[in-house]
C-alpha cells in the first residue's frame, strides 16, 4: 500500500501563536493598539451559460479587498480624530498601512495596503460591563495590495 501524503505531521514549532504579527501604518511605526487585523479578498465572478452548453460557467469580473481591525480605544486617539475631523469637513480618509506576520523561524510575511478608507460600519463608542473598551474598524483598499514577503518553513 502506497501513502499519498509523505510529509511529516505538523511540526507544532511552526505554528504561529497569534502574537507574532503586527499592523504598521505607512510610515512604518507599529499601531500597539491594535489587538487583531484581518485582510480579505472578494472575488465576484459574471455566471455565464453558452447555448447548447447544460454546464454553468463563470468568468471572473471583479474583486474588492478589505482590512478590518479591533482597536483599544484608550490607548490611541489618531483613527477617531481623523474620523471626526473627516466628518466635519465632509471628506473621509485615506491611510496606508503594512502586515506583518513573523514565523518562528525568522521570516516574515509583509502586505502593503494602499489607499484604504472607512466603510461600513465603525464603532464611535460602545461599551460592555467588564471588558476593555475597544473599537472596530472596517475599511476597504482601494489599490490592489502589494506582496513584499512571504514566510518560509
Amino acid at each position: 500500500m502506497s501513502v499519498f501524503n509523505t510529509s511529516a505531521v505538523l511540526d507544532t514549532r511552526k505554528v504561529l501563536t497569534g502574537k507574532d504579527g503586527a499592523l504598521y501604518n505607512d510610515e512604518g511605526v507599529m499601531l500597539a493598539t491594535m489587538e487583531s487585523f484581518t485582510s480579505q479578498v472578494n472575488i465576484t465572478n459574471a455566471k455565464y451559460q453558452p447555448l447548447g452548453d447544460m454546464q454553468e460557467h463563470e468568468a471572473p469580473q471583479s474583486y474588492s479587498v478589505s482590512l478590518t481591525f479591533s482597536q483599544i480605544v484608550i490607548e490611541d486617539d489618531a483613527f477617531i480624530i481623523e474620523l471626526f475631523e473627516a466628518m466635519q469637513n465632509h471628506t473621509m480618509p485615506s491611510w496606508n498601512f503594512q502586515g506583518v506576520v513573523k514565523g518562528r523561524n525568522g521570516s516574515e510575511q509583509r502586505m502593503n495596503y494602499r489607499s484604504c478608507v472607512p466603510t461600513g460600519t465603525i464603532d464611535l463608542q460602545n461599551l460592555t460591563v467588564g471588558d476593555i473598551i475597544k473599537r472596530n474598524w472596517n475599511l476597504t483598499v482601494n489599490e490592489p495590495p502589494a506582496l513584499q514577503s512571504l514566510l518560509t518553513a
